[in-house]
């Protein structure tokens, strides 16, 4: 890899995750979040932490199904 020419294949992935309770009933409140990936701008929202990490796995294939040649 050469300096200033990007990796098609970057090993990492920079995220940026924002959560926070959500009024959602009378005296209930719920978890949210959103999931920014730098790299793309792609935005993705959840509701309850078990939702975070099958999103995240979600948009990590996402983007190594994008990276496959085309056959």
């Amino acid at each position: 890899m050469s300096i200033g020419k990007p990796d098609p294949h970057p090993r990492s992935h920079l995220f940026t995750v924002r959560v926070w309770q959500e009024e959602v009933g009378e005296d209930q409140t719920e978890w949210r979040g959103k999931v920014h990936l730098i790299t793309t701008g792609n935005v993705r929202y959840f509701r309850g932490w078990e939702g975070l990490v099958p999103l995240l796995v979600t948009m990590l294939s996402e983007l190594e199904t994008r990276s496959e040649p085309n056959t």
